[in-house]
């Protein structure tokens, strides 16, 4: 299992996909062996999810971050990060990985997307050995406008239609993103699969150990939460603050309301403008990055939870959609309800969504929103969409692809 996002990184939700396959893949029959970069290579790292490496063979191999280790006074050479800032890991894992298809014979190389080196890895491993191999995108590689360097464009392009060519597996975590590929490579669409994000029912049990939710005080505001990563592109909140500029000079909310905490933005200072230029300082706050179990333990106790999803990542879906169903609060869905994060809220049977690009609609939504959760009527997803969506039932989903690849 070749992956960049694992154990010490520190993210939100980018290692739960490879963490839970990790630890549920054992109970299906299969070992994995996990070749991940040295902790060098992460911007920041915490000791958090370490303890459930326990007993998982983990192997950590030479990588650099060129942007912090090849950089002189901020510029750094251009070959040495394509296909991204972690190429050197190429120079590391390959070597590694080949002493341990020597030592534990794997039946199957799994790679996951983002970090396109991974795929790399992947695809140097398979044309060795000729051992089958499984590509996992998590998002979509070489976009219409991304990446936006044209370079950097041109590799993602060439290491995606490799992966295509040579993948005996690519599996994708959205319906959208797997019909995109299959229109882009027809005569290869059935070697692709839909294996979705899911939540960890074991991290949700140890966040809610001793856990009471007391009622409603009145006169208390209702607290929305929007937990993890704001990009700036494609979670844009302008009109979502425009909206809510707009209410709050009409009277229609005020900070004995609404309270809404942006929690873990990981761009804090564009967002801080913003709110400072819309001038609703007094309903959002902008708050630290907190550990997994407490962000958890924090989407059970709010009034509410948000999702941001622009149009542009309409073949997306936020991995943290999953934990905010199976923590059946209320959720306000500012995605396009064509998309693939609408249309799994709709299918959830949450319509309490507007798009994210339309400061009316937002207005109509909030209001509407604000409205159900007072009267206790706000939606939540059935227990049957909950179960679905758990690591351990997309973990099946992984081993039985796995299965199918053995007797191909």
């Amino acid at each position: 299992m070749i992956a960049y996002h694992f154990p010490p990184i520190k993210v939100s939700s980018g290692i739960q996909r490879t963490l839970r396959f990790a630890q549920y893949l054992p109970e299906n029959g299969w070992s994995p062996i996990v070749l991940a970069p040295h902790p060098r290579a992460y911007i920041a790292t915490s000791d958090e999810d370490m303890g459930q490496l326990a007993g998982m063979e983990v192997h950590r191999t030479f990588a650099l971050d060129s942007g912090r280790h090849l950089s002189l006074r901020g510029r750094y050479p251009r070959l040495a990060a394509l296909p991204d800032r972690w190429s050197s890991w190429w120079l590391g894992a390959v070597p590694a990985g080949l002493n341990l298809i020597r030592k534990f014979r794997p039946d199957v190389i799994w790679s996951t997307y983002p970090i396109a080196t991974a795929h790399l890895i992947g695809l140097t491993l398979h044309r060795l050995t000729g051992i089958p191999w499984v590509a996992d995108f998590r998002d979509p590689m070489a976009q219409a406008d991304y990446p936006s360097d044209r370079l950097t464009w041109k590799s993602f392009d060439w290491i995606e239609r490799q992966t295509a060519k040579h993948a005996s597996a690519i599996t994708f975590t959205t319906p959208g993103a797997l019909r995109e590929y299959a229109r882009r490579y027809p005569d290869r669409a059935g070697r692709f699969s839909l294996i979705e994000n899911g939540y960890d029912e074991n991290a949700f049990a140890t966040a809610s150990r001793g856990l009471e939710i007391p009622p409603r005080l009145p006169g208390r505001p209702f607290t929305l939460l929007h937990s993890g990563v704001i990009y700036p592109i494609e979670r844009d909140p302008r009109q979502l603050f425009a909206a809510l500029s707009s209410l709050l000079r009409q009277g229609e909310v005020s900070p004995d309301l609404l309270h809404i905490v942006l929690r873990a933005s990981g761009h804090d200072a564009y967002l801080q403008e913003l709110i400072g230029h819309f001038g609703i300082e007094s309903i959002v706050t902008l708050a630290p990055p907190i550990p997994y179990a407490a962000a958890l333990r924090e989407m059970l106790t709010v009034d509410g939870l948000l999702i941001l999803q622009a149009d542009n990542c309409n073949d997306q879906i936020p991995a943290k959609l999953y934990e905010y169903l199976r923590a059946r609060r209320p959720i306000l869905g500012l995605a396009d309800p064509g998309g693939d994060t609408g249309n799994t809220l709709l299918s959830a049977g949450i319509d309490t969504i507007a798009p994210l690009e339309s400061e009316t609609a937002i207005v109509a939504a909030l209001q509407r929103f604000i409205g159900k959760i007072k009267m206790s009527d706000a939606p939540i997803a059935s227990e049957a969409v909950i179960l679905a969506a758990s690591r351990r039932g997309r973990t099946e989903e992984f081993s039985r692809l796995l299965n199918r690849i053995l007797v191909d």
